[in-house]
């Protein structure tokens, strides 16, 4: 019988009507056959699953690896079950950001090894491609949103139980979804419009309904207007500093507006730290969809009242390009790799080595096709966001969609191969950064409703918007693409949201604005069903090489202790440790000094120099540093903590640990600069839930860093 409380809420009326003409619903409900396996669909796309490998391997842990899809459909999935002595009756399943390879997780080692973890968590792992081709629902695409939204994923995790039962035997395993940025509007997404298929969910780094493509527009503002200053704001910004960023390091009046726009939007005044190298990251993609669902506001914002581009100011008028030079050589993929040209990874694009990006592109054209251009001139501009063209010769007219300029080099974007054969030198390319520099006050002219306060600076003393409104708001289009539906808070079972508060991406505040949606539908129940925990010094990607480990620390052991955390909740009713206590104030959201007042599970550490957050000292003269380490009740024990001294992020001098009966831990050193400068030492500790110090998984990490300043 078709288990219709398994359908997605929206399908459910469908498949219901269709249960009342004969033989309309037969063929998604039947029981289908995969090796042996019986299963029965209630979702009439996904109702003939396939497994095409079944075997058991040993790395990165002895596990049976399934691999398989659905006939008719482009999705694919991967399972990777431990032998039946390990397993504890439940899955973990990750949503991507976007719909990527269902062999992602393959070949992560230490912390980042979902599959070891998933299995040293009594779990078998779930990994799909999100629907494939079908699965990518951008603006204007004829894709159902809900296919890569939740619903292949949802048939996977449905499948999974199928072959996880022949396996072990026993009851229908638990399952709990997780995903971050994308893939946490997906994760949400899922749970809110399916029952039954998950029992929990942990999604991480969320934005909320309005996050595309403001955070991205916000950032790019300021930093075109701040420029160099950043540097300044950073600094200020930075531990043991006594100045304030926007009346102490000399900002000008545009500037200081900018700075101060941005932090009322919500990006974290500390995430500063990484102002030279914020780029275009997801934005490179997303950019190109906004010209395209409004291109009347790119041609208003220079010509009406009240945008920024009819009245510019100085950095406006500085910043803009309209520039045309000349093509001096076609570089080649051989000529590119012996001029040192780095690829790189690009947005969006796949998970391929810069090696094999060469190796491919050489292949499609024979090492025949330019991969990049030599130019007589660049603008001297900033080209960041620029649209490069062809002004003459047999491509006139023709974009050409660049990754970067480099010195007089342009790097190109591959995939456009009609218009790179007919290249030649001597033609002339025309650079226009003016969409671009529209698009970095588009916020503006997107105010939602009241329930979104950062949008407050934006109105007047009615709650009315001070600047033209454009014809529709983009931010919900776009997240209806990513999660199928726009995120209401109603979901069953339970949840633990995390979020980071160096998040240059997907500001703190929206997950404060998605526990108001959970409260609107739970109300006095939140919490029992609903966790939300910020994580200091964390940014956005969830990885564990941090690009700055003096500033940020990897948060992937808090999502790994969520999830064990949220499985007992759901299995066991284990209350897990409490939200973490905070307050949005003008759009940042600030928490309280001490663990036992903050909550959540990460440990605070309270590093000092001398005594305090700065000390200023001689050459050759001893400085005290001191660390305190707090922990929320109930959270583990302090397992390691360890020294950079040198600026390095290497972290070479183990710290050593005592522990004082208030629970605390503590670390001290004595060290001596003899050099002039300014230094930052810097702590890095971690927690574990059973004092494990030796594993990889689930260590919360935290860091203090004070200012060491000699002369």
């Amino acid at each position: 019988m078709t288990r219709l409380h398994f359908l997605p809420r929206r399908l459910r009326s469908l498949a219901a009507g269709l249960c009342l003409v004969p033989g309309l619903l037969a063929p998604a409900a039947h029981a289908a056959d995969a090796a042996g396996i019986h299963f029965d669909s209630a979702d009439p796309m996904f109702s003939q699953p396939y497994i095409d490998t079944d075997e058991w391997r040993d790395t990165p842990v002895r596990h049976r690896y399934v691999h398989g899809g659905f006939t008719g459909t482009d999705t694919r999935f991967s399972f990777y079950l431990p032998p039946k002595e390990q397993y504890a009756g439940r899955f973990f399943q990750y949503i991507t950001p976007v719909p990527d390879s269902e062999n992602l997780s393959q070949g992560r080692t230490g912390e980042e090894d979902k599959i070891g973890f998933s299995i040293d968590s009594g779990a078998y792992f779930i990994e799909t491609n999100g629907g494939g081709k079908f699965g990518a629902a951008t603006p204007g695409a004829q894709i159902d949103p809900t296919i890569g939204a939740y619903r292949a994923n949802a048939a996977a995790a449905q499948y999974s139980r199928a072959v996880a039962q022949a396996m072990y035997g026993g009851k229908r395993p638990y399952g709990y979804a997780f995903g971050g940025s994308g893939g946490a509007f997906r994760t949400i997404g899922g749970v809110e419009n399916t029952e039954g298929v998950w029992d929990g969910a942990v999604p991480f780094v969320a934005g909320s309904p309005m996050a595309i493509p403001n955070v991205f527009t916000i950032r790019t503002y300021a930093m075109r207007v701040l420029g160099d200053k950043l540097a300044d704001v950073a600094d200020a910004v930075d531990a043991g500093s006594n100045l304030d960023p926007f009346t102490d390091i000399g900002l000008d009046e545009e500037q200081r507006a900018a700075l101060l726009e941005a932090t009322r939007m919500g990006f974290p005044l500390k995430g500063w730290h990484a102002w030279d190298h914020l780029g275009l990251h997801a934005f490179a993609l997303l950019f190109p969809a906004v010209v395209a669902m409004d291109p009347s506001y790119f041609i208003q914002f220079w010509s009406e009242p009240g945008y920024e581009g009819t009245d510019p100011g100085a950095s406006l008028a500085r910043a803009t390009i309209d520039f045309t030079t000349s093509i001096e050589k076609l570089v080649d993929v051989d000529d590119a790799q012996a001029m040192g040209l780095e690829i790189g990874h690009q947005a969006g694009r796949g998970h391929g080595l810069a090696d094999d990006a060469w190796k491919a592109m050489r292949a499609k054209a024979g090492g025949k096709l330019p991969v990049a251009i030599k130019l007589a001139g660049v603008p001297k501009q900033s080209t960041l966001g620029a649209d490069l063209s062809v002004a003459s010769g047999d491509a006139a007219g023709s974009p050409l969609p660049m990754v970067r300029v480099q010195d007089d080099m342009v790097l190109l974007l591959p995939g456009n191969d009609e218009v790179l054969a007919k290249l030649k030198v001597g033609d002339k390319v025309h650079f226009d950064n003016r969409n671009f520099l529209a698009v970095q006050t588009y916020h503006r002219h997107q105010v939602p409703g009241p329930e979104y306060s950062v949008w407050d600076q934006f109105r007047d003393a009615d709650g009315k918007p001070i600047y033209p409104q454009r014809p529709m708001i983009l931010g919900p289009i776009f997240a209806k693409g990513a999660s199928g539906t726009i995120q209401s808070g109603d979901f069953k079972g339970k949840m633990i949201l995390l979020e980071n508060l160096y998040d240059t991406e997907a500001f703190p505040w929206q997950a404060d604005w998605y526990r108001d949606r959970v409260k609107e539908h739970l109300g006095d129940t939140m919490d029992d069903n609903f966790r939300l925990w910020f994580t200091d010094h964390a940014n956005h990607g969830d990885y564990t090489q941090q690009r700055d480990p003096l500033h940020t620390i990897s948060y992937l052991g808090v999502l790994q202790q969520a999830l064990r955390d949220v499985s007992a909740w759901v299995e066991k009713g284990v209350v897990p440790p409490a939200n973490t206590d905070y307050k949005v104030v003008d759009g940042q959201v600030v928490v309280p000094e001490h663990a036992a007042r903050r909550h959540g599970i990460q440990p605070v550490v309270h590093l000092t120099a001398n005594g305090a957050a700065r000390a200023e000292v001689k050459p050759g003269e001893s400085v005290q540093l001191e660390a305190v380490i707090e922990l929320p009740a109930g959270t583990g024990k302090v397992v390691s903590a360890a020294w950079d001294l040198d600026g390095k992020g290497e972290f070479p001098l183990p710290g050593e640990l005592t522990y004082s009966e208030d629970g605390n831990a503590h670390v001290m050193l004595e060290h001596a600069y003899n050099g002039a400068g300014t230094w930052f030492p810097t702590l890095r500790v971690a927690s574990q839930r059973e004092g494990d110090a030796k594993t990889p998984f689930a260590r919360i990490q935290n860091l203090g860093r004070v200012r060491v300043v000699v002369h």
